[in-house]
Parts: C-alpha cells; structure tokens; sequence
C-alpha cells in the first residue's frame, strides 16, 4: 500500500477522497443518480483530466455489477436497445474528438444540453398539455449518442441517459434497471478503448481500484435502502433535482 500511495503521490487525505468517491458511486448505481458527479471534479484534480477517467472507469463497473445484481430483471429493454447502437457511435465520436477539443470545452457542451432537456422536461409536467417527448423518432438518437459521448469524455452520462429515461415515465424499479444494464455494457466497452487508445488504464490504477471496491458495496447498499423511502413521483422529482445540480458541477 505505501508504494502505491507513493506511485499516485496520494496523501491519507486524498485516499480518503477516493474512498467517498467510491461510495458516491456505488449509490449512483443503485437509484440515486447524479450524486456521482463530484466524482468527475474531484478524481480530475488527483489525477487529471483523461488520466482519472481510467482510475474511475473499473471502480464504475464494479458498481455496475452490485447494481445488476440487485435490479437485473427490471430493465426496459425496449428503450434500451433503441439507445445503445447510438451511444456506440457517441463512444466513437468522443474517442475521434479527444484530440479537438479540451475536456472543459467537452463538458460545457455536455452541461448545456443537459440543462436544456430538464427544462424541457419540467416545463412538459407542468403543462396543462403533455407532449409525449420519447415519440418523436431522434429522441433515442440524440440521447443515444449525447450520452454515449458524455460517458467516454468524461463519465458524466448519469444526466444525460436520466433524462431519457424520465421522459419514457418508467417506474423507479425499471428506471434503476435499465440504468444499470445501459451503463454495464457501456462501461466495459469503454474498457479496451482506453486500455490500449488512451493507455489511462495500467496494473497501478488497477490496484487502486480494488482498494476501494469495498468502498463502492458500501455505496451500493446505502443507495438500495435510500430508493426504499421514496415513493414513485417523488422520485422522479428527486432525480429530476440531483440531475440539474449534477449538470451545474459539469460546469466546474
């Protein structure tokens, strides 16, 4: 453990640091999305931009895992599927675009769009004439492809895909299922883009990572009994809120 600290130069601070950010995580995955996003600031600052996107990427799909583990048989695989071929191509967009543009310029464009959609959202729930928003035939594409390009730049799809989610009106259980199952085989395509495109993933972060694994079950189990206290439209409210606080911290 000392050379590792050595090798990340990471304080008993820092470590600590990481430590939350594993449990902020493992609650992120199992329904309270958008609590994660301070994941994204703090692990750039002790690790730097790309370079923490390859710490954070297998302590993700560790907690990927506890959350199929939980909520496997609740996906919606109608919408799902309708995603993922797009967000496959927003994964190949963002790995194109690395080199064109800076991560900050990334997530200003990513917050933007995301803030845009709640509004859109919010205004449609409190219209006295709904518009059923997951009918139009780009909504999979665009958020498809939005969250697959948040997610590669900066796993900072959390907003992104609530968002279209939120608008389909799935049920909590369904909402957390489809999540899981969307992120899983996202995630782990990522893994040898990074491995072997970006190289960020090496036999030391790997290390790190199953330090705090630990830490992200914590997480996951504490997010389980949080679903627990929330009916269904207070939830929808609730996620409705952490995702517009998460797309301010994008900004930052």
């Amino acid at each position: 453990m000392p050379t590792l600290f050595h090798t990340f130069h990471l304080s008993t601070l820092q470590m600590l640091m990481v430590s939350i950010c594993a449990i902020l995580i493992g609650m992120s995955k199992t329904g309270v999305p958008g609590v994660s996003m301070i994941v994204v600031p703090v692990m750039a600052i002790l690790f730097g931009g790309k370079a923490s996107t390859g710490v954070v990427l297998p302590i993700l799909i560790s907690a990927d895992f506890f959350a199929l583990l939980w909520y496997h048989r609740h996906a919606a695989w109608k919408p799902l599927l309708k995603a993922l071929p797009w967000a496959f191509l927003g994964l190949l967009i963002a790995l194109w675009a690395g080199s064109l543009v800076n991560d900050h310029q990334f997530r200003i464009i990513i917050a933007i769009s995301v803030l845009l959609s709640l509004v859109l959202m919010i205004w449609n729930d409190l219209s006295s004439r709904n518009v059923d928003l997951s009918s139009h035939p780009l909504f999979a594409i665009v958020f498809g492809i939005l969250g697959g390009f948040a997610t590669m730049i900066g796993n900072v799809a959390g907003p992104v895909f609530a968002i279209y989610l939120l608008a389909l009106k799935l049920p909590k259980q369904n909402f957390i299922g489809t999540t899981a199952w969307f992120f899983a085989i996202i995630n782990l395509s990522k893994l040898p883009l990074q491995y072997f495109v970006w190289k960020n993933i090496t036999a030391e972060t790997l290390k790190l990572d199953l330090m705090v694994v630990p830490f992200v079950l914590i997480g996951a189990f504490a997010g389980i009994q949080i679903v627990k206290l929330f009916r269904e439209k207070t939830y929808r409210w609730l996620v409705l809120a952490i995702t517009f606080v998460s797309a301010l911290l994008v900004f930052f």
